[in-house]
């Protein structure tokens, strides 16, 4: 599927192979910003289909054009592949995005992990010039699990390709576009809000020393009594370890602590069962339930709310986080995988027990959430922020 071109003649060659979620956003947001833009598309469907016969099918229809500069992908793309059959994007400049690794994701056990695909990002990463991940942890996971993943060849296997590809590596951070929520929040976070500013000015050399709630945050009696609203907005699957979050709210549950609960995000066909069962058992303290169509309501609900938590055992960014703190979210996240490049300590939890003590904590004193001010300048993720980034990036200078 080809998209309009932006400008006159094109310069940059936008290829997709896996055209949704934050795929798509990063190629809309690139082609709206960048001059010069081609687009070429899949639809995000059949994921390991796409990785491994897009390729082939982008060779036959991108047309020949002599004023490519630059060829932009993201990883699901087998790059190896694609300029093998077609010379003439070879010459330029190839800059390879990496959301995710096929090294580091977890699969329920490793014989299940298809060495193909792992493989095909590797042979990508040797013919690109430059190689940009989305985070630190993204990319040291991958280049540190290049030499074992490649010990499963039975013999006359590779040497030091990482040390080959690392010189090529960057990281650039995923650009989130935050909406303005101002008109969704309520009266105690807008008055954070106007604070947050000079707050993160104030208070980022001493964040990780110092979680107490912000003194001028004046709450209503209403916000002094409600239950602590806790949110959960990830994907229904394994990976996120939903066990470990609802295991951990029946506990509060059985300690008779009060809390309302909102669990958002996308469902797939495998569903893990836990769902189910913590509905049922959860039934009175939950608001919200399920995926949220429209995104204006996915917002109110992140801004209703006072903790957002993530129990993931892989993720190598986290947008559902970034969003949940700009809507003025107390952040609970695993000490591992990207978190602690995000989040400073004070919002780390290392074992289950530590994150039962926090909530159980929260749920005792909401106010410790709602007056808190959170120490994660999300501004550093947006695109007006990365924007220069990009543009270097996507330039014809340099590899």
């Amino acid at each position: 599927m080809q998209q309009s071109e932006v400008g006159g003649s094109p310069s940059v060659l936008l290829v997709e192979a896996f055209y949704g979620g934050s795929h798509k956003q990063l190629i809309d947001l690139l082609k709206e910003n960048i001059d010069g833009c081609s687009v070429f598309t899949l639809p995000a469907k059949k994921w390991h289909w796409r990785a491994r016969t897009a390729a082939l099918y982008f060779s036959q229809t991108i047309p020949v054009c002599s004023s490519y500069r630059v060829l932009f992908s993201s990883s699901v793309l087998n790059l190896c592949e694609l300029v093998a059959l077609r010379p003439d994007l070879a010459r330029l400049k190839k800059v390879l995005y990496f959301h995710e690794n096929q090294l580091a994701y977890p699969v329920r056990k490793d014989q299940e992990r298809d060495f193909q695909y792992g493989y095909n990002q590797v042979l990508s990463c040797l013919v690109s010039d430059a190689v940009a991940f989305n985070s630190r942890f993204n990319m040291e996971s991958f280049l540190s699990s290049i030499g074992s993943f490649m010990k499963k060849i039975p013999d006359h296997r590779p040497k030091d390709l990482d040390q080959l590809i690392r010189p090529k590596c960057v990281v650039l951070n995923y650009p989130v576009q935050f909406p303005d929520v101002s008109s969704l929040l309520p009266e105690h976070k807008l008055r954070r809000l106007h604070r947050s500013a000079e707050t993160n000015q104030q208070q980022t050399s001493r964040c990780e020393e110092d979680p107490s709630p912000d003194p001028r945050t004046v709450l209503t009696p209403v916000d002094q009594v409600k239950p602590l609203h806790i949110v959960w907005p990830h994907r229904w699957e394994h990976d996120k370890n939903p066990e470990l979050f609802f295991n951990t709210l029946i506990k509060l549950k059985e300690k008779q602590l009060d809390f309302q609960l909102s669990v958002l995000g996308e469902t797939f066909t495998d569903v893990p069962e836990i769902f189910s069962s913590a509905q049922q058992l959860l039934q009175s303290n939950i608001l919200n339930w399920g995926f949220l169509p429209s995104k204006d309501q996915y917002l109110k609900v992140l801004c209703d709310a006072d903790v957002v938590v993530s129990t993931a055992k892989h993720e190598f960014f986290g947008v559902a986080m970034l969003e949940a703190v700009h809507c003025g979210c107390f952040p609970l996240c695993p000490k591992a995988l990207v978190y602690p490049e995000i989040f400073p300590d004070q919002y780390l939890y290392s074992t289950p027990e530590q994150l039962c003590k926090r909530l159980q904590e929260l749920c005792r004193r909401p106010d410790l959430a709602r007056r808190h001010v959170v120490m994660v300048d999300t501004s550093l993720y947006s695109w007006t922020s990365l924007k220069p980034q990009f543009q270097a990036l996507l330039s014809a200078e340099g590899t």
